[in-house]
């Protein structure tokens, strides 16, 4: 009877065992997640600055409607299209 105890109860610390390292271990990886993304917002804002930077040093392109090249393009009908 005593032996069945001290079984259960070894299993029971086993289990809190690793469900408290399961727990540690989730604290670990959130904590990386959240510099990593952090970093991510960082260097996204950093680039998006220069980018931003780079357009404004640059004239404006001539255009006739200030929109961007190839925007006013037509596209042809497939060969489905015309055979119908």
């Amino acid at each position: 009877m005593r032996n069945e105890s001290s079984s259960a109860r070894e299993r029971a610390e086993s289990l809190f065992k690793r469900k408290e390292q399961q727990r540690v271990e989730g604290e670990v990886a959130y904590e990386e997640y959240t510099a990593q993304r952090a970093a991510i917002q960082e260097r996204t804002a950093r680039l998006r600055a220069l980018r931003l930077a780079r357009e404004a040093a640059m004239p404006a392109p001539a255009g006739k409607s200030g929109e961007p090249a190839g925007a006013r393009r037509t596209l042809r009908p497939s060969r489905a299209a015309t055979r119908l």
